[in-house]
């Protein structure tokens, strides 16, 4: 969500800080804004919109001094406008933060029994606020921000920047990322290292509850207790110039047709050249695991719908799978013998990271599915698997999610052999169809042509159903999820089981259905609940391969042939055509296709 980036450096801040801030604008933003100190002097930018917007405000208003914060803001507290924009300010202080603070009402009560008057409608104004009373009562800015922070309730990531002060930062972090870069006499502050590969590779990553005090040539972090705390320094590899478009209009382009390669590389971490597959130390011995529990949101959910599907079918393990916010609250029991496994693309999703701290000390083994290895959920977890997909900008995940279903389903095969449910014959002709997954992938995208033809009828619609038996099921949800998100016209998913169990009612000439049905076992029950839309005038686009259609098609609104797969890796593969339906049904209706309105790319708060 919001993007926090720092700079206690040699040069102007300004353009530095705009820069960083483009490269978390994959995040999701309304509105941004940068502060910074010269000499001696705090003084803040803040713009509405897209980070242009800002640019041209600081053409017409410099803003000098090369000590400086920005921040890219998702309005959660308050109207996305200038007023609540951030970096806040409140005398000496200015504040910038990724998360929600709690019980900003109760003090902001404190602070009007102190004559102190908000004036704008967000919680993080609160802690300026504090801050600067703080201060005022003669509190150094180090002694101000922890008495602060211990009034915080609630998840927070926080840099602070002061007046008269050009070589001070501080930074804290309690259940949102942050991150600090280390520099030549240079030092600063992140969201994530993707806004800071252009300074430096070498990063420390804060720990839950840590504070940090930051100079040019110096940092001090202590942990929630106060004690000192000695937070490695890691190098990175982040190429720069992966993040950007490649020649493609839109990143979710890019990423779309990178899925044969990325999962290539999935494939190669995890395949060895003896057939088998490894997983990382410590690994996982499923031979002592009875019960699996699978815990995600959004797209990473749909991903652990399908898994649920492969585990229970191959490796005979009843699975169970939550969606992240209800899971935390349910808090459903965990019996012995249970390994909890968490799926998110950023590994900083807060409601996946809160489920996981729930399972700590209940299952005996804590997997995480994750693209970032440095982050929150795969340093709490007791196996961290790694999918490869490298940076993901476009905020409708795609080739993270193909990845994750690999990941996946290299895991259901690992638990499967050593459980006895597969022989080595059957593992060895599963790895094949995996291996053949990135050329079937390269297969798909040349449909793209007749997929565009059938996006162009359904951006016309106002409604949208998708249907799917068995592994398709999941793959519906994450087409309708996938459409509504970018193209904003309202879709949901269906069992085709379910259709005469009420969606039926819904069908008419005006309602196009997307019909996702290899040719495999369940395919005549699929095709039958599609005939009964197509007598009901309703528009079916079909999503089969060759066998399918050539039994099916006759009368059909639409058609998109996919290659023929084997059933294991179809739910792989049929992402394709559900992400580039999406893709271009968006791009017909002129939507911003990378930057969907109201949406984040990492979801840090609840």
């Amino acid at each position: 969500m919001c993007g926090i980036v720092g700079v206690l450096g040699n040069h102007e801040a300004a353009p530095i800080l705009v820069e960083a801030l483009k490269r978390l604008e994959y995040r999701g933003y309304d509105s941004a804004g940068i502060a910074t100190v010269n000499n001696g002097a705090l003084d803040r930018r803040r713009a509405v919109g897209k980070l242009v917007n800002l640019s041209d405000k600081l053409v017409h208003e410099p803003l000098a001094g090369k000590s400086g914060i920005g921040h890219t803001r998702w309005a959660t507290h308050g109207a996305p406008n200038e007023m609540n924009a951030h970096p806040h300010q409140s005398g000496n202080v200015a504040v910038v933060h990724n998360g929600i603070i709690e019980n900003f009402r109760e003090l902001r009560e404190m602070l009007a029994s102190n004559g102190i008057t908000p004036q704008t409608e967000t919680d993080t104004e609160t802690v300026a606020l504090l801050a600067q009373y703080h201060m005022a009562q003669g509190a150094s800015p180090v002694e101000a921000v922890n008495k602060t922070i211990d009034a915080l309730e609630g998840a927070f990531a926080l840099a602070f920047l002061f007046d008269g002060e050009e070589d001070l930062m501080i930074a804290a972090r309690k259940g949102s990322p942050l991150a600090i870069g280390h520099g030549q006499g240079e030092m600063f502050v992140g969201s994530d290292a993707i806004a800071l590969a252009p300074m430096t590779d070498r990063i420390t990553y804060l720990e839950e509850g840590d504070r940090a005090v930051l100079t040019r040539t110096s940092l001090e972090i202590r942990d929630g207790n106060g004690t000192l705390a000695n937070r490695p320094i890691k190098t990175i590899q982040i190429d720069a110039a992966r993040v950007d478009k490649a020649g493609h209009k839109h990143f979710m382009a890019k990423e779309i047709a990178e899925q044969p390669t990325v999962l290539g590389h999935t494939l190669a971490n995890y395949l060895g050249s003896d057939g088998q597959i490894t997983l990382p130390d410590p690994g996982i011995d499923f031979t002592k695991i009875d019960r699996l529990t699978m815990v995600a949101c959004g797209t990473a959910y749909l991903a652990c719908l399908t898994a649920k599907y492969w585990f229970e079918q191959i490796a005979r393990i009843p699975v169970e799978v939550d969606v992240a916010s209800e899971f935390r609250y349910r808090e459903p029991p965990i019996p012995s013998r249970t390994a909890a496994i968490f799926v998110s693309q950023s590994g900083e999703t807060a409601d996946t990271l809160a489920a996981l701290r729930y399972c700590e000390g209940k299952a005996d083994k804590i997997v995480s599915v994750i693209n970032v290895p440095e982050s929150s959920i795969a340093r709490e977890s007791d196996l961290a698997l790694p999918i490869h997909a490298g940076i993901e900008v476009g905020v409708a995940s795609t080739k993270a999610f193909t990845c994750q279903l690999t990941v996946l389903l290299m895991m259901v095969l690992k638990a499967a052999h050593v459980r006895g449910e597969i022989s080595d014959d059957q593992l060895a002709d599963h790895i094949s169809s995996l291996r053949g997954v990135p050329a079937l992938i390269n297969t798909a995208l040349e449909q793209n042509k007749a997929i565009r033809t059938a996006a162009r009828k359904l951006s016309e619609a106002r409604d949208v159903l998708f249907l799917g038996r068995g592994q398709m099921y999941p793959l519906a949800h994450e087409g309708a999820l996938k459409l509504k998100e970018i193209s904003y016209i309202h879709a949901e998913a269906y069992a085709s089981g379910e259709l005469k169990h009420g969606p039926i009612a819904l069908i008419d000439k005006h309602v196009p259905v997307v019909v996702l049905a290899p040719k495999d076992s369940l395919f005549d029950k699929t095709v039958s609940n599609m005939q009964e839309v197509m007598a009901r005038k309703g528009k079916v686009v079909l999503v089969s391969d060759a066998k399918g259609l050539a039994e099916a098609s006759e009368g059909v609104w639409a058609s998109i042939e996919m290659p023929e797969s084997p059933d294991i890796v179809a739910p792989i593969l049929y992402a394709i055509p559900a992400q580039l339906l999406a893709y271009h049904t968006a791009v017909a209706k002129g939507t911003d296709v990378d930057q969907p309105r109201n949406l984040a790319k990492s979801v840090t708060v609840e």
